[in-house]
């Protein structure tokens, strides 16, 4: 049996599941929002005592990869409308910094020619922190886990950093291996 897939997930109150029969669709609606995903017809959702069972078929490959991948999905959506989802980032250079601009549009300025303007969908929000002395860090919160993921590396994807003095976009708490240069060859 799968490991992921035969974990039950933990629905708490306020949190309601529903599947439609014909289009496979699954929604968990929540005090945060509403999220839907599809999921395969082969698939079986069973809601007993304030747990969701996921059950497949057979054991052929195919299913068991299925298994593990809704129940995963299925839990992440139960997590973001019941809690949410946050990442930090923070921007390391000097001269570096970014600054939210209302809760949808990020103005980075990363040591090009220009500054760089970021327009979030609109389930995202984004903060920033910029503190004297400190790197600005970049808070974005979603309830849709995917997406928050996707969104992040993009803005990454602005200024990864690089491996002699460790400036640009990293994960907090991102460490980052950093080389010796040409100066440790003497």
């Amino acid at each position: 049996m799968s490991r992921i897939g035969k974990l039950q997930i933990a629905v708490p109150s306020g949190v309601e599941i529903k599947r439609d029969e014909k289009s496979h669709i699954v929604t968990v609606k929540g005090p945060k929002g509403e999220l839907q995903q599809y999921v395969d017809p082969r698939i079986e959702l069973n809601l007993e005592d304030g747990y969701l069972h996921l059950t497949r078929p057979t054991d052929n490959k195919r299913d068991k990869s299925m298994h593990g991948l809704y129940r995963a999905l299925i839990n992440n959506m139960v997590t973001g409308v019941s809690q949410g989802f946050q990442t930090k980032m923070e921007v390391v250079g000097v001269g570096y910094k970014a600054e939210a601009k209302g809760d949808h549009q990020l103005d980075m300025g990363l040591g090009y020619s220009h500054n760089i303007l970021f327009d979030f969908p609109k389930e995202i929000t984004v903060q920033t922190i910029n503190e004297k002395g400190k790197s600005p860090i970049i808070i974005l919160s979603c309830i849709d886990k995917q997406l928050l993921g996707q969104v992040a590396n993009k803005i990454r994807s602005y200024r990864k950093p690089e491996p002699y003095k460790g400036k640009g976009i990293r994960f907090e708490g991102e460490v980052i291996r950093k080389k010796a240069g040409k100066s440790a060859e003497k």
